[in-house]
């Protein structure tokens, strides 16, 4: 008799409700692949000390995340459509957990690298296989009433990882950053072990490999070209090579995928143009977003010399700015659809960058954490939305594959958010590599000017999205036979891109 059926018995648990077990799995999900991402790069100046190399000699450890997890994210769908999703969600779960402990066991770089990237593999399952999870399971006003919960967790991880991972390396060292990871780790695996059921979805998905080969690589290529193009120099042959082979692998992936019946990737629901124009609001309003929270703390840091810890504490109001509008956000959708709430979202950003622009060396602390939670305030009305907005008229049985196509999206505005502020403070400091304390703060207010202009057009564009609310099925969604569960997630993750020196 196992565990679950001794658990089944007796009186009602509300652990048994899968619609309750999976919000709680996706939020131990997002939490710690989110705390990993913000907490990492408070160590690396702990860590160049410690292998006796400057900041930019450690760009093998802080590129290779984001190219694994963009190298397997194509894989995740099909990982879903074919595999028990309980059992893919604990593996990748496992493995992470497991890579994280190994980072901070690591005896030199090399080592520290390649478990490094065995983390980055492992979250680029986590993420869309447990957002899959989610979309097959509640309506569209399920999820938005559901995410007014779930997000609290979401948005404190961010806002408390750089002050937890600077409390980790002063008190004991950067090895700690990453074992934090272990504990919540093995909670979450034996929870779900103990808690979550089955969930496959009954489709005999063929494998794609070659569509899944030439993705993968694809993505592998261009996202070291983007991540590495401002810190090495857009010119170099290594960054060169990087974007031209991946745009020509990424072409080859698109007319392999676009000819089958059963694609690694179903380009197809491009064809959809509410999914296609939520995914393209999505991708570039990703870029002042993100962004913005790349450069405030370089800006506090490097314009301002002030310390990491001043550095997490005037971001942290941004987390409160989000909480709140979430509060409003799930009302609003329900009656005046996406397209006015991501509009006015984005119109807001681009003022409140205005104001970014306006701050100099002397800028107190408190004017730039008010300017954060109105930034918080904005950004709360365009993350849950767009997302939302992407599935509306898409079918259910969809869901795996518009999990994983619009992850592949954000992680590439993910990447593009800190290359193009990195590009600007590069050029406008006059030196070919990092952007660093040369940079004048004229430099910074252009930057808030560059985003300012991103966030107006995609603001302004975002508008067509219109007012269509609800999913064809959403109110026929809510039966017995309902094989997953979970809630909408905040598109929310640690930029992991580049940090400052």
């Amino acid at each position: 008799m196992s565990v679950h059926d001794v658990l089944s018995r007796g009186t009602p648990n509300p652990l048994r409700n899968q619609r309750v077990v999976i919000p709680i799995m996706s939020v131990f999900t997002i939490f710690m692949v989110i705390v990993d991402g913000s907490i990492t790069t408070v160590a690396l100046p702990s860590l160049a000390r410690q292998f006796h190399l400057s900041p930019a000699g450690l760009d093998g450890v802080v590129v290779i995340y984001p190219i694994c997890l963009g190298m397997v994210i194509p894989t995740s769908a099909w990982l879903l459509e074919r595999h028990d999703g309980r059992r893919v969600l604990l593996l990748g779960l496992a493995l992470f957990t497991l890579a994280s402990g190994l980072c901070g066991a690591a005896e030199n770089l090399q080592q520290l690298i390649v478990f490094r990237a065995l983390q980055g593999l492992a979250a680029g399952a986590l993420m869309p296989v447990s957002q899959a999870l989610i979309f097959r399971t509640f309506t569209q006003h399920e999820q938005i009433r559901l995410s007014r919960i779930t997000i609290i967790p979401q948005q404190l991880a961010p806002a408390i990882a750089p002050l937890l991972g600077g409390s980790l390396v002063v008190a004991f060292s950067w090895r700690w950053v990453f074992y934090a990871n272990v504990p919540v780790g093995l909670a979450a695996v034996v929870f779900g072990l103990l808690f979550l059921g089955e969930h496959r979805e009954h489709r005999a998905a063929r494998l794609d490999l070659a569509g899944l080969l030439l993705s993968a690589a694809a993505m592998g290529s261009l996202m070291y070209g983007v991540c590495a193009g401002p810190d090495h120099g857009w010119a170099t042959p290594a960054v060169i090579s990087a974007l031209m082979g991946g745009a020509a692998l990424l072409g080859l992936a698109i007319r392999h995928q676009l000819r089958t019946d059963q694609p690694a990737l179903r380009l197809r629901l491009f064809a959809d143009r509410l999914f296609r124009k939520a995914c393209l609001v999505g991708l570039v309003g990703l870029i002042p977003t993100m962004g913005t929270m790349f450069l405030i703390p370089l800006f506090l840091q490097q314009a301002q010399g002030r310390d990491a810890f001043a550095s997490g504490s005037a971001t942290f109001t941004e987390a409160f700015g989000v909480l709140l509008t979430m509060q409003a956000v799930g009302v609003l959708y329900q009656r005046v659809g996406p397209g006015p709430i991501i509009g006015g979202g984005l119109l807001g950003v681009a003022v409140v960058e205005l104001l970014f622009a306006t701050c100099d060396a002397d800028t107190g602390l408190w004017t730039l954490r008010l300017y954060m939670f109105l930034l918080g305030v904005m950004m709360g009305a365009f993350f849950i939305p767009v997302t939302l907005a992407s599935l509306t008229t898409l079918d259910r049985a969809d869901s795996a594959q518009a999990a994983t196509l619009g992850t592949v999206v954000r992680q590439f505005g993910m990447a593009l958010a800190p290359t193009v502020v990195t590009t600007v403070l590069v050029l406008d400091s006059g030196h070919g590599g990092h952007a660093d304390i040369s940079t004048p703060v004229a430099g910074y207010q252009k930057a808030f000017l560059v985003l300012a202009a991103i966030a107006l057009f995609t603001g302004l564009y975002a508008f067509s999205l219109g007012r269509q609310r609800r999913m064809p099925e959403a109110e026929s969604t809510g039966t017995a036979n309902v094989h997953a569960a979970g809630a909408a997630q905040g598109v929310r993750q640690a930029l992991t891109a580049r940090t400052p020196e």
